[in-house]
């Protein structure tokens, strides 16, 4: 589906419909985030985010335990869709994006 909306988005850049920027923005929006490590969750909530699992938990609509599986190198639960989404958000522009 994404690939569709960005073919859309190209084609109506080409007529003039959207602007490049606005074409800009739909691909970063469009691309798929990246795998989420136990590690580079903790670097984004510890170090970025500075926050405690269960207040980031909550910045994320998740639950504590949820956080604490992604952290466990043994639970072997990843990040994935929305919640892969508001991390990449998070580690590219900073916690602040979720406050707005």
């Amino acid at each position: 589906m994404l690939g569709e909306l960005l073919e859309t988005a190209e084609s109506l850049s080409v007529y003039g419909v959207l602007s490049k920027s606005d074409l800009a923005h739909i691909r970063a929006l469009c691309q798929e985030p990246p795998e989420y490590t136990p590690e580079r969750v903790i670097e984004i909530r510890s170090n970025q985010a500075k926050m405690s699992q269960a207040v980031f938990a909550s910045f994320l609509n998740v639950s504590v335990s949820t956080v604490q599986k992604w952290e466990s190198p043994t639970a072997g639960k990843r990040p994935s869709g929305a919640a892969a989404k508001l991390l990449q958000l998070v580690e590219t522009k900073g916690i602040e994006v979720l406050l707005t």
